[in-house]
């Protein structure tokens, strides 16, 4: 190389860095990744404090990653290099069989945070063992497909073993109270319980689980004859697909619809404009297609029926919820839906004045172990 090719090379590599470096700071902030679904960083103050302390420059760098000009698609570039040369992973995601795409939720299960919320749990169950009836008051934590579909893993994976998690969660809590989500589930492993690209469960596996802990509980055990089931899209590409910036087999989203006539009205966040759907249809024309259940995340949904049956259910719970719920429609003339991440008034009050005859916790297994708000359930 001469030294005319060596400076063109050496101007080429500068106006990469720096013009990317401008071209970062120039551009407005994004303040939300629609592909990610999740709330982008955003430039930190700078105080002395934090300087000193040295969550300014982490902070910082995180904002530069988010921020950075042309961030989705250098995702996807690495992601695709990594594939090329026979990685199995990336962004501590699985390539797996059947194109999936599985998180590994390395560490999730051993923090300080996880290990609390077991305590919290046994502690809120033990608190209002005596408010409800025996068998009216339910535990149900998902566990996640890094467990059950495990045989669909990489060689040599070595993912943490939910199921150690789940068995320290059903010893902290009163006999009678565990509902076992994960033995259904494996009886249903084949089948596609959880989705290839998002990591959500699927309205199958919900259906499946329902049906065994409605027969638990002794009520009317349903089949899928009950049910009209809709395909209401094909071309799902979920969260876990938007991390790694790639294109892959999309998913398809089913909604149970019961045949038999149900009346019911909605009410979200003490709004007063009632609604008469769980389903939020919208939704399917963005790339948030899993908000078609309730729209996404709200701290308090209330769906009334006149069904009749003088149960009340409160149901405590994350997204996983969203496709579990519907199911309950016939056997409660009240459904309060609760996600305490969001809600910022008293558990306990609510508990108080809601004349529940019935609870139900419903989580995933990696999402209650890295909950910092699960300590709220004791306030």
């Amino acid at each position: 190389m001469n030294r005319k090719q060596a400076w063109n090379v050496i101007t080429l590599f500068c106006i990469m860095i720096f013009g990317f470096t401008v071209a970062t700071f120039l551009k407005p902030d994004a303040q939300h990744s629609e592909s990610e679904n999740r709330d982008l960083a955003q430039m930190p103050k700078v105080t002395l404090e934090s300087v000193l302390s040295g969550d300014f420059e982490a902070d910082y760098e995180k904002y530069l990653t988010d921020q950075f000009v042309g961030r989705d698609g250098w995702i996807g570039l690495k992601t695709g290099v990594e594939r090329a040369i026979g990685r199995r992973e990336s962004k501590d995601i699985y390539f797996a069989k059947d194109d999936y795409l599985i998180e590994k939720h390395t560490g999730s299960f051993t923090t300080d945070t996880a290990r609390q919320n077991v305590r919290v749990l046994g502690q809120f169950a033990k608190q209002y063992q005596d408010r409800f009836e025996s068998g009216h008051m339910t535990f149900m934590v998902i566990p996640n497909a890094v467990d059950i579909l495990s045989d669909k893993l990489p060689p040599f994976a070595s993912p943490y073993d939910e199921e150690q998690y789940l068995k320290e969660l059903e010893a902290v809590l009163p006999e009678g109270m565990w509902f076992d989500a994960a033995a259904v589930l494996r009886e249903h492993k084949e089948e596609e319980i959880y989705y290839r690209t998002d990591h959500h469960w699927t309205t199958l596996a919900a259906f499946y689980t329902y049906q065994a802990w409605a027969g638990q509980q002794g009520g009317v055990v349903p089949s899928q004859d009950d049910y009209e089931i809709e395909t209401v899209t094909d071309s799902f590409e979920g969260t876990i697909q938007s991390k790694l910036g790639i294109r892959t087999e999309q998913d398809s989203i089913e909604l149970y619809q019961h045949k038999e006539d149900i009346f019911y009205t909605v009410e979200k966040n003490g709004n007063p404009e009632i609604t008469y759907s769980l389903y939020d249809y919208p939704s399917l024309r963005t790339k948030s297609k899993y908000n078609v259940f309730f729209g996404g995340n709200h701290a308090l949904v209330k769906i009334a029926t006149r069904q009749n049956t003088g149960k009340r259910i409160l149901v405590v719970k994350d997204s996983y919820a969203h496709c579990f719920v519907p199911f309950l429609l016939d056997g409660y003339d009240q459904i309060d839906m609760l996600d305490i991440r969001y809600y910022n008034q008293k558990l306990s009050e609510l508990i108080a004045e809601g004349e529940y005859t019935d609870f139900l916790f419903l989580y995933n297994a990696s999402g209650f172990a890295e909950d910092t708000g699960i300590s709220r359930l004791i306030y």
